[in-house]
């Protein structure tokens, strides 16, 4: 093993490391729904995360021996961690769209997933000079919980959140550092 020291290792981060607070969230709504301004989602989305997949393995015995083999795709749920400004046009937003999905005084709603699904956001991390080094694209978005908002007395110099969970059909990643635009990551 070759001699390490903190000289390589510091040639081998490059741009001095991804950080977690150097992000952009892109929130978009059905059409008709809102017209919020993109800016303000980039501003109030306070926390989230790069989304993830699972391949769930398919165990196949033979023999006494488990072989595993690829299954099917899953992605889980994305989440976003929202402030909560006075407007509270995104929360409004998010409300009325979970009421078209299924109204709360007439449990009644769009049939068609492409009506309140046909909608991608996107996540951004970004270096250290608000540059897009990578992206990810949520596709066929829809909102399936809004957390509560909690409210209390003894709440002392906070600013409302609230979360959303986000169901998609699956995700599609961006990298900026790939020069071929015709390759799929």
């Amino acid at each position: 093993m070759a001699n390490q020291s903190i000289a390589d290792f510091k040639a081998q981060l490059i741009g001095g490391g991804a950080r977690a607070n150097l992000f952009s969230v892109t929130l978009n709504f059905p059409a008709g729904l809102a017209n919020l301004d993109t800016r303000k989602s980039s501003f109030l989305v306070k926390a989230t995360q790069l989304p993830s997949s699972i391949n769930s393995p398919i165990t196949v015995p033979f023999r006494g021996r488990q072989l595993q083999l690829a299954g099917d795709r899953q992605f889980e749920p994305w989440s976003i961690n929202v402030i909560n400004d006075t407007d509270m046009s995104i929360r409004n937003t998010f409300e009325m769209w979970v009421n078209l999905i299924n109204n709360n005084v007439t449990n009644t709603g769009r049939q068609n997933p492409s009506d309140y699904s046909d909608v991608d956001m996107a996540v951004d991390q970004l270096d250290k000079a608000g540059n897009s080094i990578k992206q990810y694209i949520i596709r066929g978005v829809w909102p399936s919980n809004i957390s509560a908002i909690d409210l209390s007395n003894d709440s002392e110099n906070t600013i409302e959140e609230f979360a959303v969970e986000l169901q998609m059909m699956y995700w599609e990643s961006v990298d900026s550092n790939i020069i071929d635009s015709n390759i799929t990551v």
